[in-house]
């Protein structure tokens, strides 16, 4: 396929020498990488520096990217907008709505029939806006967009929380809720809180079994799922360009599971080599072209802590692989001390499932390494112990991958390649092995291991690795086998060697993409009348005050309380695109602190314990709102806007937590929900069952604290300080209901 959007990639670079340069003279400072391109995309240079972790600052990203699951909600608001084209280049990709469950070929024909209205509605209402269309089958979305959009120094935004992929070429690329999306599309400036920077200091080189995916696993450990919370991860140092672009790639994928708004990786050889390699020869010229302004300035290589809000170092010489979990993607462990905790802690040591692929991990270097391992295991009579899965990033690279054999090889040890989408990663798995009870153990070179996020069943117990680690534990069948110094069946494993590229260049994909129309005004979008899964939006209503007077506690959440937690994915995303029927999983994962349980929660009018969802119900069929009261960085995880619009659309009125993740409190902003944190985090002690709380939307303002005033059961009172970081627009978003209702006046 030509290369897309090549004017827009010609017009971003001619302009950025000049921009950086006015950055670089009103800041009176060197730059990082990060200010380049931030302050290149800027909707208007300002004329003093905007501070970090408090500026709101306006944006014009170079394009916006959506998967199949959050494309639907996304593009349903862009339709009630009323805008007849996308402003800026946009795709869909179709990857989350395949389930995994026997294979490649068979599960994409089940998947075709089941989801066929999704599928045929994104096709038609991306034909008709002016959309690029990825078919199923294509490829998960990052992958995808890695090999064809993603470009040194660019922006983008993408409705995936796993879109900072495209940092592995050097873009600051976002994951963002649909309503942010939509922003976009229709030409507006987005909107972002001026991120901090982290720096990370690669030395060194990689070699044996260590790899890209080992660096993220340890910086995990090192800054925690909330860490990179509300700041740019930015790498540099020598030991950056020792390693491919696709390498960087998962390392930036999974910088989400540290909270960064993205992360981003200076342009060097193997960015041209990728680019090259992947037919984009053009953009790999014109890149070269500007190439100093696709790294940072030398004065801050020289001096980062003089630039960076944190700097942190890795030492690429000396680091061994990495696995994390169970249950969160920050407990990470060196191989010799995962071992011994495997024992130690009693987790399960047979190892049931070993899956490699997914957005993270599913490159042709990925693949080359994991088939090196295969062809040293079969040739030494070797074979997988445990279930075996291969998911390819895309059709590009599986069909890359079987002309050069690494398939045939896979397979030879016992391997199921499966299609190429999401599948296990996302909750699209389909497990015969096991049941709801079972203690049992996966690793996976996926990116995230949430209680219950790859099968829905909470026992089992899911570690994240990289894929030649995956690879060497489905070999031994057991997690408590050290394979860099134990033999498996009398034979030492050897590291692995694998190639960064195809000799032979890649396979294209030549039916996987499809135009939008040249005229998209006669195109209808399909969506049936009686349909269960789509569902057109009716604009939320505006706010009035007497609806923040004595609203229950819906749910006192408990821990850790993800975007899974409060929208499930798995079998729930068949409903994606129909509100009401989503609503149905609101909360069933989150565990209530009274009682400890999850899905079950008082009705303070009948007394009964019942279902979250059927609880908020009755409450707005009473004509009441509610509130939920949540822990640290409450909506962690995807970036799923269900996990907003739901409790909006079931009556919720406000998000009460000690604090939030980034693109879920963004989330709750643009669909007219409240979201309050704690001024003193112990007062989320002073909540009880059966409280109900007021809140003054009058005094909502602009830097200035709430009051909550409390009303417990027993007739108590007590009054908490609640703070909110709104600023003067979101706060017109309140007001009007939603940001799209703004959206909508503007359009009409």
């Amino acid at each position: 396929m030509a290369t897309q959007d090549l004017d827009m990639i010609r017009k971003s670079y001619a302009a950025l020498p000049s921009k950086i340069s006015a950055a670089r003279t009103m800041l009176g400072k060197p730059l990082t990488l990060t200010e380049k391109i931030l302050y290149s995309h800027m909707a208007e240079m300002p004329s003093t520096a905007h501070a970090r972790g408090k500026a709101y600052v306006d944006f014009h990203p170079d394009r916006v990217a959506m998967q199949d699951a959050t494309a639907q909600m996304a593009l349903l608001q862009f339709m009630s907008a009323g805008i007849p084209q996308v402003a800026v280049p946009s795709t869909v990709h179709c990857d989350h709505l395949i389930r995994a469950e026997h294979g490649a070929t068979s599960d994409l024909e089940k998947s075709l029939v089941e989801n066929k209205e999704v599928f045929d509605f994104l096709a038609s209402v991306s034909r008709k806006y002016g959309i690029g269309f990825w078919k199923p089958g294509a490829g998960i979305i990052h992958q995808v967009v890695l090999e064809n959009y993603a470009f040194p120094g660019g922006m983008m935004i993408g409705t995936d929380s796993h879109t900072p992929n495209a940092g592995g070429l050097g873009m600051v690329a976002i994951g963002v809720g649909g309503a942010d999306a939509v922003d976009v599309m229709a030409g507006m400036p987005w909107e972002l809180q001026m991120p901090k920077i982290i720096g990370v200091k690669l030395t060194g080189k990689m070699s044996g079994w260590t790899s890209p995916k080992d660096v993220i696993l340890k910086l995990a450990g090192i800054l925690t799922v909330k860490g990179g919370t509300g700041a740019i991860v930015e790498y540099f140092g020598d030991g950056t360009a020792s390693f491919s672009a696709t390498g960087k790639a998962t390392i930036c994928n999974m910088g989400a599971e540290i909270g960064a708004t993205t992360s981003v990786f200076p342009y060097d050889d193997g960015m041209d080599r990728y680019l090259r390699a992947t037919d984009r020869n053009d953009v790999a010229d014109l890149a070269k072209t500007v190439r100093e302004h696709l790294v940072a300035d030398a004065e801050v290589e020289a001096s980062p802590e003089s630039y960076y809000d944190q700097v942190i170092h890795i030492d690429l010489n000396t680091l061994e692989p990495h696995i994390n979990g169970p249950f969160t993607p920050d407990r990470a462990m060196e191989l010799s001390e995962f071992v011994k905790a495997v024992k130690e802690n009693n987790w399960p040591a047979e190892l049931r499932v070993a899956l490699i692929g997914s957005c993270t991990n599913s490159s042709y270097e990925d693949m080359s390494r994991v088939a090196d391992i295969a062809a040293f295991a079969s040739s030494h009579g070797l074979k997988a112990k445990s279930e075996f899965t291969i998911t390819p990033g895309s059709e590009q690279v599986r069909a890359t991958i079987q002309r050069d054999g690494f398939l045939q090889k896979m397979e030879d040890i016992g391997g199921t390649v499966l299609a190429n989408a999401c599948g296990p990663c996302i909750g699209q798995w389909k497990r015969h092995d096991v049941q709801a009870g079972d203690r049992n153990s996966i690793i996976t070179s996926f990116n995230r291991n949430f209680t219950g996020r790859n099968d829905g069943i909470k026992e089992t117990h899911a570690f994240v690795a990289s894929p030649e680690t995956v690879a060497a534990f489905a070999l031994a069948g057991n997690l408590t086998v050290n394979f860099m110094k134990e033999p498996i069946d009398g034979v030492m494993l050897e590291a692995p060697a694998g190639k960064e590229l195809p000799n032979g260049g890649f396979v294209p994909d030549p039916d996987g993409f499809v135009k939008p129309a040249e005229d998209g005004s006669t195109v209808s979008v399909l969506i049936a009348d009686d349909s269960n899964r789509l569902q057109a939006l009716a604009p939320f209503a505006a706010p009035k005050a007497e609806e923040y007077v004595n609203m229950p506690v819906l749910l006192k959440a408990k821990g850790k309380c993800t975007t899974d937690h409060i929208s499930m994915a798995g079998p729930w995303l068949r409903f994606r695109g129909h509100l009401d029927n989503i609503s149905n999983n609101m909360f069933i994962g989150a565990i209530n602190y009274v009682n400890d349980t999850a899905n079950a929660v008082k009705n303070i009018f009948t007394g009964e314990y019942a279902e979250v969802p059927a609880t908020a119900r009755d409450y707005k069929a009473r004509g009441i709102f509610w509130v939920v009261v949540g822990d640290e960085n409450y909506g962690e995880g995807s970036s799923r806007e269900h996990a907003a619009m739901e409790p909006r659309f079931l009556g919720g009125k406000a998000i009460i937590t000690k604090s939030f993740a980034r693109i879920h409190e963004t989330n709750l902003k643009k669909q007219g929900m409240l979201p309050l944190t704690f001024v003193n985090a112990a007062d989320y002690d002073v909540i009880r069952e059966g409280d109900r709380i007021t809140l003054d939307i009058n005094a909502l303002a602009v830097g200035a604290n709430l009051t909550a005033v409390v009303n417990h059961e027993d007739g108590t009172t007590d009054s908490i300080e609640l703070k909110h970081t709104m600023n003067d627009q979101q706060i017109g978003w309140f007001h009007a209901g939603s940001a799209l209702n703004l959206i909508a006046a503007k359009s009409k």
